[in-house]
């Protein structure tokens, strides 16, 4: 599991890398390591090269909302960078998004909470089925803009 914060998602960041430590899973820190500030953006690329490189099988993004991270990690191609808040949408985003990539709020949740969310995310599996024709859809999307723009 790939780990990455900007300054506001630190103290999370560091919490979560204790819980999953504790847990047995094998972590990947990208930083940031203090609460000194930095741009996001430049976090949520390294989540993104790890998962795409297989660096990381999965990611965890915290910033400050959760925000700013979600639209970073998701520019790119193969990357499923779900923000979410509570149980629903952790198990949701896995089991109907497969999402490879989890954002939590590091100034919107409690730390109890915040652990429960990756636990959640963590357990859950992806459902398959119905679901793959979407995220396929989701991909021959993304690859048709990109070609309208000279990318692809």
């Amino acid at each position: 599991m790939a780990l990455a914060a900007d300054h506001a998602g630190y103290p999370l960041k560091e919490a979560i890398r204790e819980h999953l430590l504790n847990r047995g899973v094998r972590t990947v820190d990208l930083g940031t390591n203090s609460t000194e500030s930095v741009d996001y953006p430049d976090f949520a690329r390294r989540i993104v090269v790890a998962v795409l490189e297989g660096e990381a099988e999965r990611g965890i993004l915290i910033c400050g909302t959760g925000v700013g991270m979600a639209m970073a990690a998701n520019r790119q191609r193969g990357i499923r960078a779900a923000l979410c808040h509570d149980h629903f949408t952790a198990s949701a985003a896995r089991r109907h998004n497969n999402a490879n990539v989890l954002v939590l709020g590091g100034r919107i949740l409690g730390r109890d909470l915040a652990m429960e969310i990756v636990d959640t995310w963590l357990d859950t599996p992806f459902e398959g089925g119905r679901h793959e024709s979407r995220l396929e859809k989701m991909d021959e999307y993304q690859v048709r803009v990109e070609r309208r723009k000279g990318k692809g």
